[in-house]
């Protein structure tokens, strides 16, 4: 009667709470079973935890890798930009050392033009004073020949003025008794 008291409480909530079951197991009851047994089977058997931290070591050192090799990267990109700043500013005192000497090279050739300039004048103001007294020398001679001709034509004037045939006749017989003379 204590069995059959049981049920009929069991029954007079709703619902039957034991169903089919295998050597007290009810199939929840397998299901735990099955899954701890698998989870034994994984564990001891297949080595899981092993392939786990495989898998996790593999996975760590392919980060390190990565991370290594961004750090490679970054101090390569860090040494090209230092040198890029290094390129600026030699190219910047570069081209202030460039502008110096242009500077410096256009005031020497200003200083050499204008002391060309000044000796060209020189040469100039010379040949010009040159050709000045050439041509007072030449005006000079030209006058006196003139005054050569002039004075010859006027000598000839006078002389034809003042002397005559019988003078002349003199003249060429004094000059003709020279001649024997020097010989």
């Amino acid at each position: 009667m204590a069995q059959h008291n049981m049920t009929a409480l069991t029954e007079a909530d709703g619902a039957s709470r034991e169903g089919p079951t295998l050597l007290g197991f009810s199939a929840e009851g397998w299901v735990y079973v099955g899954l701890t047994i698998f989870l034994l089977l994984a564990i001891f058997v297949a080595k899981a935890p092993k392939k786990v931290t495989d898998a996790l070591d593999q996975r760590i050192a392919e980060t390190k890798r990565q991370l290594d090799e961004a750090k490679a990267i970054r101090a390569e990109a860090e040494a090209l930009l230092a040198q890029a700043n290094a390129r600026d500013a030699a190219s910047a005192g570069d081209a202030a050392a460039i502008i110096a000497h242009a500077e410096a090279e256009a005031r020497t050739m200003l200083a050499k033009a204008e002391s060309d300039a000044t000796d060209l004048l020189a040469r100039r103001s010379k040949m010009a004073e040159d050709k000045i007294g050439a041509a007072e020398r030449q005006a000079i001679a030209d006058v006196r020949g003139r005054a050569a001709d002039a004075a010859v034509h006027a000598a000839a004037s006078i002389i034809a003025q003042r002397h005559g045939a019988d003078a002349d006749r003199a003249l060429v017989d004094r000059a003709i008794a020279g001649l024997g003379r020097l010989n």
